[in-house]
């Protein structure tokens, strides 16, 4: 009889610890962490004039173009359908798998199903001399954007 009661009491026990755990893990809700949308990429003399690099685009999802007005972050995400271009440098021009977007250098859409330019982010240099790219702002080529100083690094 005692050995009933004490099993009684350590299932209760048991299924009360299950439901109290449950409530507290519904009170601390899982957490993303995202990369951060604010970044160092280096000192503006790392990167060659007409040429775009791809360092940052795995990383950080974007490019570093600098011509000779001056550097720019371009956005790797294809503004058809969200789906990642790649950078064809025999051909110099961005090209969207998914649908065929093609983009030149500057961002420009010229061929494809794409609706508009790649997005532009805010591009600055830090106190201590190295650029640094902002994706929490975005520059939009179709609104005029682009003539934003935040949009181009003048170098």
């Amino acid at each position: 009889m005692i050995t009933w009661l004490g099993f009684a009491w350590t299932v209760f026990a048991a299924a009360t610890v299950a439901a109290l755990s449950t409530t507290l893990r519904f009170m601390f809700p899982n957490v993303l962490f995202e990369p951060k949308t604010s970044f160092k990429i280096g000192s503006p003399d790392t990167y060659e004039l007409g040429k775009v690099d791809t360092r940052w685009e795995d990383k950080y999802g974007v490019w570093i173009i600098r011509s000779p007005e001056g550097i720019y972050a371009l956005s790797t995400v294809c503004t058809h359908l969200g789906c990642k271009p790649s950078w064809m440098d025999s051909e110099q021009k961005f090209k969207c798998p998914c649908h065929g977007s093609g983009f030149y250098k500057s961002g420009i859409n010229f061929e494809g199903p794409a609706p508009r330019p790649l997005e532009r982010f805010s591009i600055s240099l830090a106190d201590d001399g190295q650029i640094l790219v902002d994706k929490s702002k975005k520059f939009q080529y179709e609104k005029g954007e682009w003539s934003n100083p935040l949009s181009l690094l003048a170098v």
